[in-house]
């Protein structure tokens, strides 16, 4: 590996402007929630985003994303060898000293490992709702952990099939952070933003999803009452103002699931790997 890697000593050098700055494109992203398929919901330009660490660095070379560069720290490279001689040969290794990534990206890389990937051109909502046999859909979440988790569980607990909807304002599956929360896992669950929300979800009704409202308000039906169903479109609101009204007005059944009495609602990440684990049969 070392042989084919390209030495950079110059935390200025232009072939690693993609890398610069990382909090500043943090605070970028923050600022620009809902915006999955344009790029700026990473803070990075043309449609780019950053993976961070071995496990997701993985996941990247095994997905359909185009990987643009490499960047790792000298201190990492033999741990990383076998990872990186699968790396495509077209695409260049970028070796730095520690010091040298750290004043390139804005921290310290403990991991010692990052890769710039090019998303393509974002997906159809409806093109990923007819192939998947369940959806998760998203109303305006933007913590970018908590999107990150519910891609990992929506991954783990359910397998192939699957895909994710999100509103125009949640936050992007592809930033760094949301990449490495979901261990990677938002590089394998296909996803897509309905720009016409919430009625956009009508039509996902209307291919055969029960657009189902995980709702822990009273009078929602227990979800310990239910088994694995045929074609679940679980939906979710933001921790705090929950699903808005127009969207509540879509869905044609509610259900929540039972907690300790005077228990303040459980996170949203939580509440996905529980429903998903009721709702959706694992698929290899």
């Amino acid at each position: 590996m070392i042989g084919r890697s390209v030495p950079i000593h110059d935390p200025e050098d232009p072939r690693v402007e993609a890398y610069r700055d990382q909090k500043d494109a943090w605070l970028r992203a923050s600022h620009n929630a809902g915006s999955p398929q344009g790029g700026s919901g990473t803070g990075l330009p043309g449609g780019r985003f950053m993976a961070e660490g071995s496990l997701v660095v993985d996941h990247l070379l095994d997905s359909g994303f185009r990987v643009e560069s490499v960047l790792v720290s000298e201190h990492r490279a033999d741990a990383l060898a076998g990872l990186l001689a699968r790396v495509p040969d077209a695409v260049p290794i970028y070796l730095s000293p520690r010091s040298v990534l750290e004043s390139i990206v804005g921290f310290d890389v403990h991991r010692g490992l990052l890769a710039c990937g090019v998303r393509g051109p974002g997906r159809d909502f409806l093109d990923l709702a007819r192939v998947c046999r369940a959806l998760v859909v998203l109303e305006g979440l933007s913590n970018h952990d908590n999107v990150g988790s519910v891609f990992r569980s929506a991954s783990v607990l359910a397998g192939g099939g699957i895909g994710v909807l999100l509103s125009p304002g949640c936050c992007d599956p592809l930033y760094r952070k949301s990449l490495r929360v979901s261990m990677g896992h938002a590089l394998k669950v296909p996803f897509a933003t309905v720009r016409d929300w919430p009625v956009g979800l009508a039509s996902v009704r209307d291919l055969g999803f029960e657009l189902i409202a995980m709702d822990p308000r009273a009078g929602a039906e227990p979800i310990d009452t239910i088994g694995p169903l045929e074609r679940p479109a679980l939906v979710f609101g933001a921790e705090g103002p929950g699903l808005s009204d127009a969207v509540r007005d879509l869905i044609g059944r509610s259900v929540t699931i039972p907690q300790a009495p005077g228990a303040d609602s459980l996170n949203i990440s939580v509440a996905a790997a529980v429903a998903l684990h009721r709702t959706v049969r694992p698929q290899a």
